[in-house]
């Protein structure tokens, strides 16, 4: 068992950086292993409405979302972590979750059935709305949402200050435990024959049909 943890912060080894270290950190002690993906420091475009994916099953873009596509049928649960600015998770974090989560869950289907979780960083607040933001792409993607024992943030404005967040750190320890338990309950599910229930093919309608 293998989690993926994406940093989509612009900075690689920043606050997000470190709360998602704790989580891998117990990830191991668990016995599940996992790789950090950063997305980048440069920008990172929004998604087009070009449908370009829905031809070729790649964006157009070669950038972070495709290779994070490539490998993401390799790991069996997500976490997503993210800085809050302005109440809500940085620019190219978001570019990356609109175009990722098109391609990867309404055009594909390849994120569906795995555990995920949302991980967010801030100096001071707008934390709960940045956390229903990324959830909103988990429930829209078929995708088991990770509890813990309060919302999975970290304060603080350097990775040194986030490591004295003792409440934030022990949030993301739950977490990565959760996620352990959520892997190794699924494992079982599908060995005695209770797989992941198959989707039905997508229908989209709007509000005048």
């Amino acid at each position: 068992m293998k989690v993926l943890l994406v940093n989509g912060s612009p900075h690689k080894e920043g606050c997000t950086f470190t709360a998602l270290s704790e989580i891998a950190g117990e990830l191991e002690k668990c016995g599940v292993g996992s790789d950090l993906f950063w997305i980048g420091g440069g920008p990172l475009a929004g998604c087009l409405g070009c449908d370009a994916c829905g031809r070729t099953g790649r964006c157009f873009r070669s950038d972070a979302v495709n290779e994070f596509l490539d490998i993401a049928d390799r790991y069996d649960g997500f976490v997503f972590g993210a800085p809050v600015h302005f109440a809500g998770i940085a620019g190219d974090a978001a570019s990356f979750m609109n175009r990722a989560f098109y391609l990867g869950s309404v055009r594909t289907s390849r994120l569906a059935g795995k555990p995920a979780a949302a991980v967010v960083s801030a100096r001071r607040a707008g934390t709960t709305a940045s956390l229903d933001q990324l959830n909103r792409y988990f429930l829209a993607g078929n995708m088991p949402v990770v509890p813990s024992v309060y919302w999975n943030m970290v304060h603080g404005n350097t990775p040194e200050q986030v490591r004295q967040d003792r409440e934030g750190l022990l949030v993301m320890r739950t977490l990565a435990r959760n996620m352990a338990w959520m892997l190794r309950c699924f494992e079982a599910g599908r060995s005695s024959g209770a797989g992941f229930p198959a989707c039905e093919p997508r229908v989209f309608t709007d509000f005048i049909r």
